[in-house]
């Protein structure tokens, strides 16, 4: 059941009640010849315009909508500290700020991130008396060796690359704290042994600390208890299982039933609370075994729908959590199971609503397009807090580090972009071993859980017969690229087709980039997908697949939806052309 309360705030995974708003208006100016920092603009300083956050300034809806280049910007808002966070400590939190950021408190520096899509936070306690002024300075180049995702390098975009975004482009908030923070907590269920390890981290160790703990279920308390929290990290274990002799099953998640967890965190340190924190699990398991992909040890065919994650008004941001309930509802409508969202780390509601309706999620770093030692270093930063950011959220069942070698052009043949993406794999297994990685999706595949392969034949009959024989795919091209790298080959691993379709309508709204040729009305749109679905339903050794793709974004116009999200055809002929005459 979806928590309305929990949805409207910034982290519903990880909710603390004492939180304050930022979003709204703030000022703001461009500062194209960087003289901000120079001139102090933290210290006093006018700015000339107003913005709406958390919409970047490219945006509609940030009121200023200019997708000229800027590099450099200023944010800046009064507040005044509300009464229930007086004589606490106060922690300023940003869900994303692309692409570096620099942040002052009454003029004094309070910290700075770099790294356009994971968030950060900061103590401001020192720096902060019943009012404060907050100035943010951000600079976003139009840098390809940054991780950018699906933003243009260029003013103009083109083919599938969109209109870049810069600055604030999630939430803001305050969080108050009696004392020590409860900074991260990473859930790992263990349906075989039922039972969830926690490892929870503090913002700073504490002497005579106890950190309680309970487990409810629709409500209802499961198990509570507590364990010693004399250092800055904490592990324990929670046993789920029922002690009745008659009924001690545990509710698994799954898409069918997407049954989850509460947990709830008080720490004290003696006498004192300190903080209090509510998050949740899902007990499933995710895994490959042999050739075939498993959720809680039975057979698992994914239907998924890529997702990019653009809105016309607001780009990456979404409009509100309404948009998000949306897009998840017509996913299920269609008869998806799941979202692969495509070169974007997204807002925290749409991974708890994901959680709560049962709809699975690949999450994939956005890429740069650059190999140097200074891309590498940013990629592997922000892709590491992406994992760790969501890593208690069941409906992840899949990272994707790297996407159709961009940014490793060379991974065919050169050795040292091969090392980065093995690096990238066996950092996501030193962090989570409990889900798959597809290392290099598409193709030029090195060491990987799953062998991820994008086609856009769109002809279905020519897809069957091109990959038909299993044996002969490993040694020959996808799209004139190598299905591994050399030094690689298959190793039993299971095959999802995780990209293909792309087909556009041709309905005159749009003249535009896409693949091959059109669809020249509804009839033949329904007929040219599902001959492609049944192809790849064909094939047994396929455990799935991805359709490419959920809306249009700009030119690219080979969504199922429009832009607005209104569907092309009707949703209950969209539904039967997925499952229609399915096998599995």
């Amino acid at each position: 059941m979806i928590d309305e309360k929990k949805l409207n705030s910034p982290r519903p995974d990880f909710y603390r009640e004492n939180w304050y708003d930022l979003n709204g208006e703030w000022e703001f100016s461009f500062d194209d010849e960087d003289r901000g920092r120079k001139e102090a603009w933290f210290q006093g300083h006018s700015f000339d315009k107003t913005i709406q956050v958390p919409f970047c300034y490219q945006s509609k809806l940030s009121r200023i909508h200019d997708t000229a280049r800027h590099p450099y910007i200023w944010y800046q808002k009064k507040i005044v500290l509300p009464e229930g966070m007086e004589g606490k400590r106060i922690w300023l939190n940003f869900g994303a700020v692309d692409y570096k950021a620099m942040v002052w408190v009454n003029g004094n520096y309070a910290g700075g991130h770099k790294g356009g899509h994971t968030s950060f936070a900061f103590e401001i306690t020192p720096y902060i008396n019943k009012e404060a002024t907050i100035t943010v300075f951000c600079e976003d180049a139009y840098d390809i060796a940054q991780p950018r995702g699906k933003q243009h390098w260029n003013e103009k975009t083109d083919r599938c690359w969109y209109t870049a975004t810069s600055g604030i482009w999630q939430s803001v908030w305050l969080e108050a704290t009696q004392s020590t923070k409860i900074e991260r907590i990473l859930i790992t269920p263990d349906i075989d042994k039922k039972q969830v390890e926690v490892k929870a981290k503090l913002s700073e160790a504490v002497t005579e600390g106890v950190l309680e703990w309970k487990v409810r279920f629709e409500g209802a308390l499961v198990k509570e208890g507590s364990v010693r929290a004399d250092s800055q990290n904490i592990r324990f274990c929670i046993s789920i299982e029922n002690p009745d002799p008659i009924d001690n099953l545990i509710r698994l998640w799954s898409p069918e039933h997407p049954d989850l967890y509460d947990l709830e965190l008080t720490l004290r340190e003696g006498e004192l609370l300190c903080d209090e924190v509510g998050s949740y699990f899902g007990m499933r398991k995710i895994e490959c075994c042999k050739e075939h992909i498993l959720l809680n040890h039975f057979p698992l065919y994914q239907r998924l729908v890529l997702d990019q994650g653009y809105w016309e008004e607001s780009l990456i941001t979404p409009p509100d959590v309404q948009a998000l309930v949306k897009d998840l509802t017509l996913v299920k409508e269609m008869g998806f199971n799941g979202v692969r969202k495509h070169q974007k780390i997204e807002v925290p509601a749409f991974l708890y609503l994901a959680d709560c309706m049962g709809i699975l999620v690949w999450e994939e770093m956005p890429s740069n397009y650059e190999f140097t030692e200074d891309g590498m270093a940013a990629l592997k930063l922000e892709y590491e807090e992406m994992i760790l950011r969501d890593y208690n959220h069941p409906c992840i069942i899949t990272w994707v580090p790297l996407n159709e070698s961009w940014g490793v052009r060379d991974i065919l043949w050169d050795k040292k972009q091969q090392n980065f993406a093995l690096s990238l794999y066996y950092a996501t297994k030193a962090i989570d071993s409990s889900r798959i990685v597809s290392t290099n999706d598409g193709w030029e595949s090195v060491t990987s859980d799953i062998l991820g392969v994008h086609d856009y034949e769109s002809d279905g009959s020519v897809l069957y017969e091109k990959y038909r024989d299993k044996e002969k795919i490993f040694s020959w091209t996808a799209v004139g690229k190598m299905i591994y790298a050399e030094g690689f080959s298959y190793r039993g691993e299971p095959v999802i087709m995780s990209e293909f379709g792309g087909v556009a309508f041709e309905d005159g709204e749009n003249e535009n980039w896409g693949y091959n040729e059109k669809a020249s009305d509804e009839n033949e749109f329904i007929e040219r997908v599902s001959k492609l679905c049944r192809a790849i339903e064909k094939l047994d050794y396929m455990e799935g697949y991805c359709y490419t793709q959920l809306t249009d974004v700009e030119q690219e116009t080979n969504g199922l939806l429009y832009s607005d999200r209104r569907p092309k055809v009707p949703i209950d002929r969209i539904r039967r052309m997925i499952l229609a005459e399915s096998i599995r």
